[in-house]
């Protein structure tokens, strides 16, 4: 009976993939088993399914194949759902069979949070996956179409964008970029549009500076969007949205960007969790099971501060860079390395030409901004599948 230890890694976003790209760099043939469970045969970019969604990209700029990112012979690539992880008997229970492991890494991704919002769940569209992009871009069309042919119902030109972090910002950006080509294409009065971004919080991209923010706030106004901040929706129908102050905005179309929990698949398995969550040590691995590292949106780690890590790609990515050498070292029987984020910077697209960005204490704006997301953008490309893939999806223009 072989001896090789079984290493399973599961989820191809940003963690699970550069998981298994360094194991494959690091481990000697025969050194170990190791099998990569995705659930499609693709990887794609979640930073990017924003510009698709609202229709001013195409879907292909947002995936690669996985085969075209890992040497399989050396990890074995499984597609598939996975059902139910088994802590106590180290079985991964997947829709069409079961795997055993020796190492076990969860990059499994995160989920849509509702915060218990009636409705929501229902009535909502997400920003979650290649499928529920095409949802929402269909969607969006549908209604544009839709309104020709029945004027009455004005509320199929009304946007609600729930959330005004990254992902709702990003998205009305797009969004308000595409409206003025969908408004001549379908013959629509583009006064007659509305798109409403609902906060919460007391501001929108919480992290980012107040100067910044501001200009965010002015360049999205100028491009037709009406922030509804520090207010939350109570609840969402289908026919819009209620507001906490019972105010009623009359949508077809609500996108809801407004928060990610971790798996439920990670909750069920056992673990303790925050959300969905756990919290790792400083190794990447889970409390009480030496040989499972969580990474990505279902691990929870502090900073210096005290405070949760946002579950970004940029976390993600650097995870799985150092899981990957702690599980090969824990097969050589050496010292694994500790868990220390660096953070690269911050960069939020709003729109053709527009962003802002931090990086280290300088702040970046406008056209300069918007060329540093086109680099982040391309870095990562170069990182997962070199030149060539830069050549095929890198956005230059």
């Amino acid at each position: 009976m072989s001896s090789i230890p079984k290493i399973v890694v599961l989820g191809a976003g940003y963690g699970g993939i550069l998981t298994a790209q360094k194991l494959q760099k690091e481990l000697n043939y025969n050194e170990a088993d190791v099998t990569l469970v995705n659930r499609h045969d693709y990887h794609y970019f979640t930073t990017h399914l924003h510009m698709p969604a609202a229709g001013t990209d195409s879907i292909d700029h947002t995936r690669v194949q996985i085969s075209k990112l890992i040497d399989e012979f050396k990890i074995d690539l499984v597609k598939s759902n996975v059902q139910e992880i088994r802590l106590y008997d180290k079985k991964v229970i997947l829709e069409d069979g079961t795997l055993s492991y020796d190492y076990l890494i969860i990059a499994l991704g995160g989920e849509p949070e509702s915060f218990g919002i009636p409705g929501l769940a229902e009535h909502a569209l997400t920003i979650r996956s290649i499928n529920s992009v095409r949802l929402i871009r269909q969607h969006i069309e549908y209604q544009f179409a839709r309104y020709k042919m029945d004027e009455n119902r004005k509320d199929r030109l009304n946007f609600v964008v729930g959330g005004a972090g990254f992902s709702g910002i990003e998205f009305v950006a797009e969004l308000a970029d595409r409206i003025p080509g969908l408004c001549k294409e379908y013959d629509v009065d583009p006064s007659l549009v509305h798109i409403y971004n609902v906060e919460a919080a007391p501001t929108v991209l919480p992290g980012f500076d107040p100067e910044l923010v501001e200009y965010a706030m002015e360049v999205l106004r100028k491009k037709g969007v009406t922030f509804k901040i520090g207010v939350a929706i109570k609840e969402c129908t289908a026919k819009g949205v209620t507001l906490a102050t019972d105010e009623e905005i009359k949508a077809a179309t609500v996108v809801w960007t407004g928060g990610i929990r971790g798996n439920r698949l990670v909750d069920a398995a056992g673990f303790e969790t925050m959300r969905g969550r756990v919290k790792v040590d400083e190794y990447l691995r889970a409390p009480g099971h030496e040989h499972v590292f969580i990474i990505g949106d279902n691990s929870l780690m502090f900073n210096p501060e005290g405070r949760p890590y946002p579950p970004t790609a940029q976390i993600a990515m650097q995870q799985g860079v150092v899981c990957a050498h702690n599980v090969v070292a824990s097969i050589r029987n050496q010292q694994p390395k500790k868990f220390v984020f660096s953070n690269k910077g911050t960069v939020a697209s709003l729109g053709k030409g527009e962003a802002i960005a931090t990086v280290g204490t300088k702040k970046y704006k406008g056209w300069t901004a918007a060329q540093l997301k086109k680099l982040v953008d391309m870095r990562y490309l170069f990182i997962i599948g070199g030149i060539p893939l830069v050549l095929r999806k890198g956005r230059f223009l």
